[in-house]
C-alpha cells in the first residue's frame, strides 16, 4: 500500500498562492493628514451655516431648502487668504460669508437706500438690529426676499432691510433749506391745527428766525385764516421787530409761496411787487388795521 500512495497536490485543497508583499501598481495620488482632516470640518462649517441660516429665518424658502440638501455634496474648498472684492471694488465681502452668500454677493445687483433704513440681522419681526444705513447708502441686493425684508451685503456684512426702500440710482441729495428757513416743529403745535403745509412752514420758519414773538394767530372764521391759508404774528406795540419780520417774509416769499404781506395799515403782494407796499385803508380799529401783528398769506 505504501507504494500505491501519491504525494498530494497542495493546490487541490483549494489554497491560493501567497501573494507578493510588493504592490503592482504604486498609487498615483497620496492624500496628506491635513487634507483628510480639513475636507470633513469643511463640510461640518457648511452645515452649520447653513442650519443657522434656516433657524434663525424664521422658516426656510425654497433657496434655503435646497441649500441644506446640497449640504452632503459640498467640496471642500480652501478658503482664500483675501476677503473677495466686489465688482465695484469699493466694497469687500467678509470671509465669514457663506459661500452662497460669497456668490450672491458678486453677482448682486447694486442698490442705494433712500431713505435711512434699519439693518437687521435675519428676517421676522423678531429680529435682531444690527445697524443703520443712512440715505443713499450703497448696498448690494442678493435678491433674497422674506417677511417684508430684502437681504443686502453692506460693509462688507450681510443684514435685511425693509422692502420698497432700494432704488437702482443714488438718490438726489435733498437740498439744504435757504438760509433763515426751517421745517422743523415749533414749541407751540397747536397753532398749526387746521393750517395748509405751506402756512405751517410759514410758522415754522418765522418761529425759528424770531424766537422773541410768543404769540401767533393760526386758523380763525375770518377771511384767509377760515382756509388755512394765514398766520397772524403779534408783535403788539414793537414796530422795529414788525418791521424786520415783514422784510424778512418779502425777502423769503418766493421759497414760502406768499400771497399777501399786510402790516401797519399797509398791504405787499408778490405779484405787484413793483409797487412796493400800498396803502391798506381804514377798518375800524388797530388790530384790523394789522398795526400789532404782521399778517402773512400764502397761496
Amino acid at each position: 500500500m505504501a507504494q500505491g500512495r501519491h504525494k498530494r497536490d497542495t493546490d487541490a485543497r483549494g489554497f491560493a498562492p501567497k501573494p507578493s508583499r510588493k504592490p503592482l501598481i504604486k498609487p498615483i495620488f497620496k492624500p496628506s493628514r491635513a487634507a483628510l482632516v480639513a475636507a470633513p470640518v469643511a463640510v461640518m462649517a457648511t452645515a452649520a451655516v447653513v442650519t443657522a441660516g434656516l433657524t434663525s429665518g424664521g422658516g426656510a424658502t425654497n433657496d434655503q431648502a435646497a441649500a441644506a440638501a446640497d449640504v452632503s455634496n459640498v467640496v471642500a474648498a480652501p478658503v482664500p487668504s483675501a476677503a473677495v472684492r466686489l465688482d465695484d471694488r469699493s466694497t469687500t465681502v467678509s470671509r465669514s460669508l457663506s459661500r452662497r452668500q460669497a456668490v450672491q454677493a458678486r453677482t448682486g445687483k447694486t442698490r442705494y437706500t433712500t431713505t435711512a433704513l434699519d439693518l437687521w440681522k435675519v428676517p421676522g419681526k423678531h429680529a435682531g438690529k444690527s445697524g443703520e444705513a443712512k440715505p443713499g447708502t450703497k448696498v448690494l441686493a442678493t435678491g433674497r426676499e422674506l417677511d417684508g425684508r430684502v437681504e443686502v451685503v453692506v460693509d462688507g456684512a450681510v443684514a435685511w432691510v425693509t422692502q420698497g426702500y432700494l432704488a437702482a440710482t443714488k438718490p438726489a441729495p435733498k437740498p439744504p433749506e435757504p438760509a433763515g428757513l426751517s421745517n422743523e416743529p415749533c414749541p407751540d403745535m397747536s397753532v398749526e391745527s387746521g393750517l395748509k403745509p405751506q402756512t405751517i412752514k410759514v410758522y415754522r420758519s418765522v418761529c425759528h428766525a424770531f424766537p422773541q414773538v410768543t404769540e401767533y394767530g393760526g386758523w380763525a372764521a375770518r377771511s384767509e385764516h377760515n382756509t388755512g391759508n394765514a398766520i397772524d404774528v403779534m408783535v403788539y406795540g414793537d414796530k422795529a421787530l414788525g418791521d424786520e419780520i415783514a422784510a424778512w417774509a418779502q425777502s423769503h416769499a418766493g421759497e414760502l409761496d406768499l400771497y399777501d404781506l399786510i402790516w401797519y395799515d399797509r398791504i405787499w403782494t408778490p405779484v405787484r411787487s413793483s409797487e412796493g407796499w400800498r396803502d391798506y385803508g381804514d377798518h375800524g380799529s388797530a388790530t384790523a388795521n394789522h398795526m400789532d401783528h404782521v399778517h402773512i398769506g400764502t397761496n
